[in-house]
Parts: C-alpha cells; sequence; structure tokens
C-alpha cells in the first residue's frame, strides 16, 4: 500500500516557470530587480483588476512591515490587529516598536469581530490612543466582513492593512481581496496557492505609493552617483529569479483556486454523514474563498468524545499531514502583555479547527486515502 507523506499544502508547479527562470540566466538579470520583476508585478496588477500597482518584494511579512512604515506607525503606537492569525500578522508591529492590540474573531468568516473592533477602537482613544492602522487578515482565503471593517476604518480615519497572504484569488462581491484596504499583503511563501519560493508583494492605491515602497524596499538609496542615504531603508526586494517562479505560476493561478475549490468540495462531501464536524463554508454568495486551506470544526460533545487532536493524529499515524488552526496571538506567550478585545470565538476555534490536506496537487489516490482513514476513525 503506498504510505508516501500527503502534505497539507505543498508547491505545485505549472510546468512554465523554468522558462522564465531560464530567460534570467541567459541574461545574467540574477540579481533582484530585473524583467521577471517588472513582468510579475504587472501580471498581479492586471490580475487585481489594472488599478492597483503592486511592489514585489522579498515576503509577505516584508510587505506588511513596509505598509505599516507607510501607514505612519512609529516607536509608541499601538496597532490594532486581528488575533486569529499567523504570528506574522503581528510581528511587524513590533518591529516598529508599536504595541499590537488584539480583536477576537466573528464565528461566520472566522474574520477580524466589527463590533469587538469598534469596542477595541472607542477604548484605546479612551485612554488617548488612537490606533494608528488596523489589520484584518482574510483566513485560509475567506474574505473578512469587508463592509462592516472598511466602514470602521473610515469612520474612526484609521488606515486599514489587509493582510491577503492567504487570499489571493478570493473576492468579496466580485473584488479581489487585497484591494479593499489602504494596502494590501500577498505572500508567495512555499504552502501558499501560488509560490515564489519566497515572496510577497505590496498592493497599493497609487504609483506613488508603490515608489516610495520600492525606494524603502531598495536600502532607501537618495538619487545620487554616491550611496546617499536620508531614511532609513531595507533590502526586501524580490529577485529576478524567484520572480521568474511567479510569472510561471501566475500562468496556472486560476486553475491551482479551482483545484483547492473542488478539494473543500471534497471534503463538504466527505463530512456529510459524520455529525458533529462542520466544513468551514461561504457565509454567502457575496463571498468567494480560494479555500487555501480546507478546515473543520470538530465537537467532542457529539463526536464520541473524539476531538480534533484525535483526528490529527490519527491522520498523521497514516502519515498525512493536518495542523490546528492558527492559535490566537493573544494566547501566544509572546504577547501574553498585550491588550485584548472580544470573547471567546477564536480561542474555541482554536480548539476546535483543523486543517486538511487542501493542496491542488493531491491526487485521486491521496483523497481515497484521507477518506479511508477519516471514515475509519
Amino acid at each position: 500500500m503506498n504510505n508516501s507523506k500527503i502534505w497539507l499544502s505543498s508547491p505545485h508547479m505549472g510546468g512554465t516557470e523554468q522558462k522564465y527562470v531560464q530567460e534570467a540566466f541567459d541574461t545574467n538579470w540574477v540579481a533582484p530587480l530585473g524583467p521577471n520583476v517588472s513582468g510579475f508585478e504587472s501580471d498581479l496588477e492586471q490580475y487585481l483588476g489594472g488599478h492597483y500597482p503592486v511592489a514585489a518584494l522579498s515576503s509577505g511579512t516584508a510587505a506588511l512591515h513596509l505598509a505599516l512604515i507607510m501607514a505612519g506607525v512609529t516607536a509608541g503606537d499601538e496597532v490594532i490587529c486581528q488575533s486569529m492569525t499567523f504570528s506574522a500578522s503581528a510581528n511587524p508591529i513590533v518591529y516598529l516598536g508599536a504595541t499590537p492590540v488584539f480583536v477576537d474573531s466573528e464565528p461566520e468568516t472566522w474574520n477580524i469581530c466589527p463590533q469587538a473592533l469598534e469596542d477595541a477602537i472607542k477604548a484605546r482613544m479612551a485612554k488617548g490612543k488612537k490606533p494608528k492602522a488596523i489589520i484584518a487578515v482574510h483566513l485560509y482565503g475567506m474574505p473578512f466582513q469587508v463592509e462592516a471593517v472598511v466602514a470602521l476604518a473610515r469612520a474612526y480615519d484609521i488606515p486599514l492593512i489587509e493582510d491577503s497572504a492567504e487570499a489571493l484569488g478570493s473576492h468579496y462581491k466580485g473584488q479581489f481581496c487585497g484591494t479593499f484596504g489602504d494596502f494590501g499583503v500577498l505572500s508567495f511563501n512555499g504552502n501558499k496557492i501560488i509560490t515564489t519560493s519566497g515572496g510577497g508583494a505590496l498592493v497599493c492605491r497609487t504609483a506613488a505609493e508603490k515608489d516610495h515602497a520600492v525606494f524603502l524596499a531598495t536600502q532607501a538609496r537618495d538619487a545620487a552617483p554616491h550611496y546617499q542615504h536620508s531614511h532609513i531603508g531595507y533590502n526586501y526586494r524580490l529577485s529576478n529569479i524567484c520572480a521568474g517562479i511567479g510569472r510561471g505560476q501566475m500562468e496556472v493561478l486560476d486553475t491551482h483556486i479551482a483545484l483547492r475549490r473542488k478539494m473543500h468540495d471534497f471534503y463538504t462531501d466527505l463530512f456529510q454523514s459524520h455529525e458533529g464536524v462542520r466544513v468551514f463554508q461561504e457565509p454567502s454568495s457575496d463571498y468567494f474563498c480560494n479555500f487555501w486551506l480546507s478546515a473543520i470544526l470538530v465537537d467532542p460533545t457529539q463526536c464520541q468524545g473524539k476531538n480534533r487532536e484525535d483526528l490529527r493524529l490519527a491522520l498523521e499515524a497514516a502519515n498525512i499531514e493536518s495542523r490546528p488552526l492558527w492559535k490566537p496571538m493573544h494566547l501566544q506567550p509572546v504577547f501574553a502583555s498585550a491588550p485584548y478585545y472580544g470573547g471567546t470565538v477564536a480561542a474555541r476555534l482554536f480548539d476546535d479547527g483543523l486543517c486538511l490536506p487542501s493542496g491542488s496537487n493531491l491526487t485521486d489516490n491521496d483523497c481515497e486515502r484521507i477518506a479511508r482513514i477519516i471514515n475509519s476513525f
């Protein structure tokens, strides 16, 4: 019996990536910058609708760091951040000497709760600390409650940064994630919908913002024949080699999304006959999720006392990778002293949630193995 590893979300090459990488070698464009970088940026800009300038960077974390800088965040400021997310959403706040203020999720999209968000804004303002920015995440590719969150950001005049690292290709009412906020952040890490091995992008509103982001990302060199610097800069630009991989991956992006959504449908069908297990779904037809990762909630009270950890271990024993949902940031030791607003939605999701193998390169045999272990369990 085949017992090879089934990964949660592994890289999936489309076949044309090598062509762009080879062109970089043939023309000796192996350093940062080059035709693949500008081409990849153009591909992303066109995909997102053609109205949002994109700066290709070395990681999504770098993009978020620059977004915070460009939003005016400095040491001593406070930044509101969705608690249920990967730590990279919050770490750049601390890079700048600012304090994260964490906010609970709501149960429909598992993303930032608008009511808790407004409570946090009001409470911080009452303490004389108006938040300098809001970081809202499209978790697992599911758009957050866009209209409510955007309305609050505008009402209180606070820049909104969309962490769309997991949400390339997802959209709300036909508009792509990453284009609703003042800045959007994309990731092309190895486990994402498409990958450049490592990389990310900052989605801007204006060409001037993109130019400034690129300036900061290339060590903030002033316009002079010598090396002159009037600002602190960073080495955050994407390499021409990695951008070449990205160009090839853009050609299969929609195909990969369709395959991820097919995996989600597979789990929806699989768990129909299992009481106590709920598959994470789009709240309405307004939401289009790329289902970067398919996730479930396991209710032990309806599953004969079995919980998500029991299922994870059963899958692991069969050499199938699964993973608990993100542990909320307000429960992480490193952020134990950070303010938190909301209830226990994020904590309960973490207790009961499990991400299942979701890659666009999973085979029918892989699906059969997964189904067999789950049904047996």
